[in-house]
């Protein structure tokens, strides 16, 4: 028995890793869409089902994704309902409330918990083997809500987290540097939002960390260059917002990065939000920190070697999030 179990495992993530497998999307916004063409594009799934309260823009989002089948991998793409989740290999969750220009993600939380109380017992009524992926903003604290009203798992539920954040810091510094952003190690970590940290201590470039690369590149890297950095990795999605209305680009291949890590099992490293339990003393609670991340979700995490200030920037950032939290009436369990 244990072996057919094993075989049969193995078999399923052979399949995935071939891109035959399932991708529930709900929410057709700018986000959702622009996930749902990058994932056409990749061959990672054969199905692609999207799920939104407005069924008409879905259809059209639908139809307009469909022409182009001749372009790409084989792949079947509808526009459908809660029980499409039943045999889903993800379910990526990117409806809520459009952040407008002057708010910030926190602002959202209370439209969005609203929005998730209905939202996750529909999912969880047809799957409970499912990864669930969040998106929607602020993603540390829906992640941590999505959770706990599913009743998942914790490896099995997790936020994009830091992702975009960290490629943002990637390219900033590489773009200071004068370095492919490929070639460029470091992490943002803590809240996707305000209160979030650049781990400049262990930030490196060709294995160099930054106190030895910085003064053979003589690009002054002096603190102020990096505050400078670090404040435009915070503002990036406010100033986008203020010019286009909505980010959409670079978060939908942030998501894919994250949906090819889950569905091929790659055991990638990467800045996802996921439930903590005694990471430097912050408890039941989600917050954006480096992951292995694979098939069966969150792997394990890593204990960074955070200097004292960043420890404490991070502890700060827990905070922010614990009083939001406490602020809906949820807390400790």
């Amino acid at each position: 028995m244990a072996e057919a179990a094993i075989w049969e495992e193995a078999e399923a993530k052979a399949q995935l890793r071939a891109g035959k497998g399932r991708v529930v999307i709900i929410g057709a916004g700018s986000v959702g869409a622009t996930y749902a063409f990058q994932l056409m594009n990749s061959g990672l799934v054969s199905e692609i089902c999207i799920i939104d309260i407005d069924q008409r823009r879905t259809e059209g989002e639908v139809m307009d994704l469909s022409h182009g089948a001749s372009f790409v991998p084989p792949v079947r793409i509808w526009a459908g309902d809660y029980p499409d989740c039943r045999g889903a290999d993800l379910v990526v969750i990117t409806a809520g409330a459009r952040q407008k220009p002057g708010q910030t993600r926190l602002d959202l939380v209370a439209a969005n918990y609203r929005i998730f109380q209905a939202m996750i017992p529909k999912i969880t009524a047809y799957t409970k083997d499912a990864l669930l992926l969040v998106v929607t903003n602020p993603v540390d604290v829906m992640t941590y809500l999505a959770y706990r009203l599913s009743g998942l798992p914790a490896r099995q539920v997790l936020g994009s987290g830091t992702v975009l954040d960290t490629s943002r810091l990637r390219y900033l510094l590489s773009q200071h540097c004068r370095i492919d952003p490929r070639n460029v190690h470091a992490y943002i970590v803590g809240e996707h939002g305000d209160s979030e940290l650049a781990v400049w201590s262990l930030a490196n470039i060709a294995g160099m960390r930054l106190s030895e690369y910085c003064p053979s590149c003589q690009r002054h890297c002096e603190r102020s260059v990096r505050e400078e950095i670090l404040g435009q990795v915070r503002g990036a999605a406010y100033e986008i917002i203020q010019r286009k209305g909505a980010t959409c680009y670079a978060v939908a291949l942030a998501m894919q990065e994250i949906t090819e890590a889950l569905l091929r099992d790659q055991r990638s490293v990467l800045t996802v939000s996921c439930y903590l339990e005694n990471y430097f003393g912050i408890s039941d609670l989600c917050l954006s920190v480096p992951a292995v991340v694979a098939r069966e979700g969150v792997e394990r995490i890593f204990p960074l070697e955070l200097n004292a200030q960043e420890k404490e920037q991070l502890l700060q950032s827990a905070k922010v999030l614990r009083e939001i939290i406490s602020q809906l009436g949820l807390g400790a369990r």
